[in-house]
């Protein structure tokens, strides 16, 4: 009996003390199945976020799936899809692997990290995962395409290297292209591919191979030197500046980027004060800061053609017509379907009165760009080659089509003080009365803006033909004069004159 009493003691006493361990392992069972619970509820928000397209908030939720469940091989597989979607390949692998190695067999994870490898130009590490994939899957599309494919695309460097090296440009970038479009990811392509397209002058191009590279490295200042160095030279100077300070705010005191920004700089300051002046119609002052400008730099050929360029403009808007006329045929030479310049040109035969060219450089700019400008300029160059035919109110009072109005004024006055009917006797009268009334309708015409500017267009709006189209037109009875005062050859003017 005491012996029972004993034993049932010591069971009480055994329970007793591994009573603390029980309790501890079931609330650290609990405490899992808790973690397991929450880890879903994340997952699945995170499912959620990730097919909205919220991806920075999907990646908050996979994180904390992952902290309340470490073992869960499909959230960091969805993590990794995350960071790829983010355009972040270097992130993605190491949750990759990490959901491989909880399930060796799970083939999704498996394909992305071949797929990563091959895009990052690392062909056998992709050529081993794609097989691992086989293994578990034989008739998985992806893995047999690409890993029959790796082994061609490996053969294709050496192929495309050699073809540079014996001048074979255009076929080498075709090589190359085709592997970067497997492997869009792979530094060293995109720089050989680069320096191919600068050989043959497609800089723009060998720009856009450099700008991924940066992408690619933390560490890009060389490579946005060159970028800039790319947009200086074919005068792109705005991008050329943005190059440069990108290339600053990685190192301020490169050796290459700080003096090749204090010159563009300083070049963009005098060609921004440039067109500042054309706006406010300065163009003589314009030309002194574009004459600066190109002290500035005196010897890439892209900006020295837009200086000279927008000089010819400013000549041509100044009415120095035989500088313009030099300048922009200079220019020509060398770039014959320079629109602009054959547009200012164009310009400056017209104030030259040589209508014909005029029509030849406006055809010319409208077959290389046809735009608005090039054909309204031409219509309007053919137009008064028409009204040259007809009378010039700037031949007759014998002024440039850019005089100022006291400059016809001026020659108003001393020509009908020569040509008054009042002065001339017998045959001459009636010859001076005609002149006196082409004298009247020509000031009439130029002293007015509104009718100086339809002449400038091509139309006469004193021409009795062109005024009846115009009624018609418009629907105004005829005989209406919508320009008011005389016209119409001077008919109905009385000579009423001051030459004080």
């Amino acid at each position: 009996m005491r012996l029972r009493e004993e034993r049932k003691m010591v069971n009480f006493h055994s329970l007793y003390t591994s009573l603390p361990l029980l309790l501890v392992t079931l609330a650290v069972k609990f405490e899992d199945a808790e973690s397991v619970s929450e880890a879903k509820q994340f997952m699945d928000a995170g499912n959620v976020l990730l097919a909205a397209g919220q991806l920075a908030d999907a990646l908050t939720q996979y994180n904390n799936a992952i902290d309340r469940d470490s073992t869960d091989y499909m959230a960091y597989f969805k993590r990794a899809t995350t960071w790829l979607a983010l355009g972040k390949s270097k992130a993605a692998l190491p949750d990759l692997t990490k959901s491989i190695k909880l399930k060796e067999d799970f083939t999704p994870a498996i394909l992305s990290k071949a797929s990563i490898f091959l895009k990052q130009g690392h062909m056998d590490d992709a050529l081993k995962y794609y097989k691992r994939v086989l293994v578990l899957d034989i008739q998985n599309k992806e893995a047999k395409e690409k890993f029959g494919l790796i082994p061609t695309l490996k053969a294709r460097v050496p192929i495309a290297d050699k073809q540079v090296e014996d001048g074979e440009l255009e076929q080498a970038i075709e090589n190359y292209s085709k592997l970067i479009m497997y492997s869009p990811w792979f530094k060293d392509l995109r720089e050989k591919r680069s320096k191919v397209y600068v050989q043959v002058g497609e800089y723009y191009k060998a720009v856009e191979d450099l700008r991924a590279i940066t992408k690619l490295q933390p560490d890009s200042t060389g490579v946005f030197f060159e970028m800039s160095t790319l947009h200086y030279t074919i005068g792109d100077l705005e991008e050329a500046l943005n190059d440069i300070r990108e290339c600053l705010k990685l190192d301020q005191d490169h050796k290459q980027c700080k003096p090749l920004y204090t010159k563009m700089k300083k070049l963009n300051k005098q060609l921004q004060a440039a067109e500042t002046l054309i706006q406010q119609q300065q163009y003589d002052e314009a030309v002194k800061k574009f004459e600066n400008a190109a002290k500035t730099e005196p010897t890439e050929y892209a900006h020295l053609i837009n200086i000279k360029t927008r000089i010819c403009h400013c000549k041509s808007k100044a009415g120095h017509t035989d500088e313009a006329i030099k300048l922009c045929s200079d220019i020509l030479e060398r770039e014959p379907d320079n629109v602009a310049v054959l547009s200012d040109r164009a310009e400056a035969y017209i104030q030259a009165e040589l209508y014909e060219k005029a029509i030849q450089d406006y055809q010319a700019a409208n077959e290389a760009d046809e735009s608005q400008r090039t054909q309204e300029g031409l219509k309007r160059a053919e137009k008064l080659l028409k009204q040259s035919k007809k009378r010039d109110y700037y031949k007759i009072l014998g002024v440039k089509r850019n005089a100022q109005k006291r400059e016809i004024l001026k020659a108003y006055r001393k020509l009908a003080m020569e040509w008054h009917p009042d002065k001339h006797e017998g045959a001459n009268k009636e010859a001076a009365e005609k002149k006196f009334m082409d004298i009247a309708d020509a000031k009439e015409v130029l002293t007015d803006p509104e009718k100086r500017a339809m002449y400038d267009r091509g139309e006469d709006p004193l021409d009795p033909e062109e005024q009846q189209q115009r009624q018609q037109q418009w629907g105004q009875p005829f005989g209406f004069n919508p320009f008011g005062g005389g016209g119409g050859g001077g008919g109905n003017y009385q000579f009423k004159f001051h030459f004080n």
